[in-house]
């Protein structure tokens, strides 16, 4: 008599549903260093380190999951470094869930003479021009010694608009390296996420959403958008792709975040967010509230004794006003850092906000009113 087969193991990372309104959705991502609510905006540790905010006030900001960049990691210390102190989460005293993107933007965006073939990227570094080649396997060696929960696929990003031909190369591009970071990839307890590429063409995103969700990966992105095309196509673009994408995966929009663009996209069926906009904006003494953006250096106030908002817990809000603005003008870091926490404390109360309306089923009514309060503020 044959014996059954032995169960297939469980993912390592997985998305629980909990509720859905209005085409938002709310759940739980699993992961082997913890479990996080969704929706969830992930800060950017880019370097193992969010811009001018220790790791323990980032995990007093409300965060549950934090975002590291394999590119720059890899130049910087190098990921022997980091896998030597025991991964990225030890290595920046995080203690939660991390992702760590491709690299595949910063080769777009930063990279000195890049040269992008079948085989990979090759290019010069944006720190000292030491010559770089980035392959699928070479970003998923990297990954998985850096040791983050989830890893992301390396994909081919290029600048938008382009011509349709362009878009379309690259993105069956990034399809066939889908299959190449899958294949090298061996690390049991790290997922590999896919990359969905295409343009602003619904076509090319659909093909890119259903050819990579065949291939059964643990959790999806949309990638290669906020690179030109402004809000409302991208708005577009996600209602085209995310309905392509399987529903019992997580799904998750890279690099986007206005807190605006975090609403429509929530609506739109995503669930997880990273960006740098938090911390940009903060050091530049632009701060985010539910009645809309406060710019601190404004003469408006000088004499403002008001927090930036009665109920944010951050150490921000227990100041003035008046006294935020004056550390900017008299250039003291503290401005900068109190900022950057305010508005990653912002992004997180503004996701649980939205998530207790999606479980309540009121999204589109929650939405509404948060959007319209921006909207009387500009």
């Amino acid at each position: 008599m044959n014996a059954d087969p032995p169960p297939a193991a469980a993912p390592p990372v997985s998305w629980i549903p909990e509720a859905a309104s209005d085409g938002a959705r709310a759940g739980t991502l699993v992961t082997p260093h913890g479990r996080v609510p969704t929706p969830l905006f992930m800060p950017v540790a880019t370097a193992a380190t969010v811009k001018g905010v220790d790791i323990g006030r980032v995990a007093g900001t409300g965060a549950g999951m934090v975002l590291a960049n394999a590119y720059h990691l890899h130049l910087r210390p190098g990921e022997a470094v980091v896998a030597a102190a025991g991964g990225v989460a030890a290595f920046m005293g995080w203690n939660g869930p991390t992702l760590t993107d491709s690299g595949g933007f910063q080769v777009f965006s930063l990279a000195r003479q890049v040269k992008v073939t079948e085989a990979g990227a090759t290019f010069r570094s944006h720190i000292d021009g030491a010559p770089v080649e980035l392959t699928p396997e070479a970003s998923i060696a990297i990954q998985e010694r850096i040791g983050a929960d989830v890893a992301m696929q390396l994909d081919h990003v290029i600048a938008l608009p382009a011509p349709r031909a362009a878009v379309e190369e690259a993105m069956r591009r990034s399809l066939r390296w889908a299959e190449r970071c899958r294949a090298a990839h061996r690390r049991a307890d790290q997922a590999l996420f896919g990359i969905v590429q295409g343009g602003l063409d619904a076509d090319l995103r659909e093909e890119s959403a259903r050819r990579l969700g065949a291939m059964g990966f643990p959790g999806y992105a949309v990638g290669g958008l906020s690179v030109g095309e402004g809000p409302e196509a991208m708005l577009a673009t996600l209602r085209a792709t995310v309905p392509h994408l399987p529903a019992d995966r997580p799904r998750y929009l890279m690099g986007v975040g206005r807190p605006v663009d975090l609403v429509g996209a929530i609506g739109a069926g995503v669930d997880m967010f990273d960006c740098v906009l938090p911390t940009r904006c903060g050091r530049n003494s632009l701060v985010f509230t539910f009645r809309g953006p406060v710019r601190l250096r404004n003469a408006c106030h000088a004499l403002d004794r008001r927090p930036l908002e009665e109920d944010c817990p951050c150490p921000a809000c227990r100041h003035g006003r008046d006294y935020l603005r004056h550390l900017f003008l008299a250039g003291e870091m503290l401005g900068p850092v109190l900022a950057s926490i305010h508005n990653l404390t912002f992004y997180q109360r503004l996701l649980a906000r939205l998530r207790e309306a999606i479980v309540a089923g009121r999204f589109a009514a929650e939405a509404r009113a948060i959007e319209a309060a921006w909207a009387e503020a500009r």
